[in-house]
């Protein structure tokens, strides 16, 4: 027998999103589905209330075999025919009366759907939890370093004097972004769904004026509103205007911030992988027993935590594309389209809450060297503020004179392993203009920081 047990996926593997994401939990929430629209039917005396209590009674203590269902599902494409049959069937055994109203008026879609909004939602909870507790361990650790010089980068080499708070800053910045967007989807882009074999609701409708109940005589758009309502607040979901079965714009706003959310703590990750480099060793990962080993060489202490989570979000965009893909969906159900979207969904739920719980683990525990982050910065010998001292020359000596100057010197003192303030003070055309102590002072990199310090308290002014 086949089955992934996260050894290709180590940053998923044990982690609290396989629980609820698993088959098991999949098959449950349908469950919870099928019971809530009993639920809502026998509040509108679509069916006996009787049947609800005789239908909750009879999968009380029922086991479901998930593996059973998932290889009868063979034969409709689709896990809710199998199902239904095996839940008519328990129903059955407890009371038959009962059982002819289990998924009433129902079509697998809008089960399943409605099912994968819900285990979506839970999903989505976990995340979020796990991307605040890194946005708290962050804001500690920026806080703390929020004057703490360091070198900026661009395209790989220094550019201007930041500080680290600033760098942890964009880790949360990012990190704040994608919260928001779960929370706008979780709270409201995650809608049942209901509209019977095609969309029409004539299913539902038909056994709304079958029932003799309070909505016998209503008109079918009153039937959709009210039943779609009941069963929308028997959930805790947003209820959708009209179904959706073949406009899968609710599954692409999930994917769309699942990538976001991937993408931001991978920006995360990639800084620390960076920063953690030998030569370099900035920062640092939290120790653990086994962790960072390496098989044949022993002195190393591999980013792992931060590895893992890039490798996630080097996945997550891939998988998302079949979901958007998958919004070409014909007609009002596609064959094919709908079924694509199924695994790919899940392990982007699966990589992406591995990935956040692990980046909670990495922000918790993640140190700083201002030592390192110091040496690093005094290597360039003050070509890191050549900008501010481009921009003093400038109006003096033109902005031609001034960039040729300027990269003349820096080229020098590269070679000389001088400071540029040394090399700069030997240049007629600009003692002309800055004398010796002048020049030392504009090359000072914690004179040059504009707002660095202050960006950490202005991010978490969102939280």
């Amino acid at each position: 027998m086949v089955v992934d047990k996260g050894l290709l996926a180590p940053v998923r593997a044990g982690v609290p999103m396989e629980a609820v994401v698993s088959d098991d939990a999949w098959l449950e929430a349908m469950l919870e589905v099928e019971l809530a629209l009993a639920r809502a039917q026998a509040r509108l005396g679509i069916i006996p209330v009787e049947a609800v209590g005789q239908i909750t009674a009879a999968v009380r203590t029922h086991r479901f075999d998930t593996r059973a269902i998932a290889e009868a599902a063979r034969g409709a494409a689709n896990p809710v025919v199998a199902f239904v049959r095996e839940l008519q069937r328990v129903v059955a055994e407890f009371d038959p009366a009962s059982a002819d109203y289990v998924h009433w008026g129902s079509t697998s879609q809008d089960i399943f759907d409605t099912a994968t909004m819900l285990t979506a939602a839970r999903a989505l909870s976990a995340i979020i939890a796990d991307v605040e507790a890194s946005v708290d361990s962050l804001a500690r650790l920026g806080y703390a370093h929020r004057d703490t010089l360091m070198a900026a980068r661009t395209l790989g080499m220094h550019a201007v004097p930041t500080t680290f708070g600033a760098r942890v800053a964009s880790w949360i910045q990012g990190l704040l972004d994608a919260r928001d967007r779960l929370h706008r989807v979780r709270e409201h882009g995650l809608p049942v769904q209901l509209g019977g074999a095609a969309g029409t609701f004539a299913s539902y409708v038909e056994c709304a004026r079958r029932s003799g109940g309070e909505l016998a005589d209503a008109s079918a758009m009153r039937i959709q509103a009210r039943l779609t309502d009941e069963f929308a607040a028997e959930l805790g979901m947003p209820a959708a205007v009209a179904p959706w079965h073949s406009v899968r714009t609710p599954l692409a706003d999930l994917a769309a911030a699942l990538v976001t959310t991937s993408g931001a703590l991978g920006k995360f990750a990639v800084d620390v992988i960076s920063q953690s480099r030998t030569e370099v060793m900035e920062v640092y990962e939290p120790a653990a027993a086994g962790r960072g080993e390496s098989s044949a060489m022993p002195q190393k202490r591999n980013p792992v935590l931060a590895t893992m989570i890039r490798t996630a979000s080097l996945q997550v965009p891939a998988l998302a594309s079949t979901v958007f893909a998958a919004m070409l969906a014909e007609d009002e159900r596609s064959p094919g389209a709908w079924h694509a979207e199924w695994q790919p969904l899940r392990e982007c739920l699966l990589l992406v809450g591995g990935s956040a719980h692990t980046a909670a683990e990495l922000a918790d525990g993640l140190r700083a060297v201002p030592d390192r982050m110091s040496a690093s910065l005094a290597s360039s010998q003050g070509q890191l503020v050549s900008e501010r001292l481009s921009i003093r020359l400038t109006p003096l000596l033109g902005r031609v004179a001034a960039k040729k100057v300027l990269q003349t010197a820096a080229f020098e003192a590269e070679e000389t392993g001088s400071s540029l303030a040394d090399v700069l003070a030997d240049y007629a055309m600009v003692r002309d203009h800055l004398d010796i102590e002048e020049i030392h002072d504009l090359l000072r990199p914690e004179n040059y920081l504009g707002t660095a310090p202050d960006l950490i308290d202005r991010v978490l002014g969102r939280a």
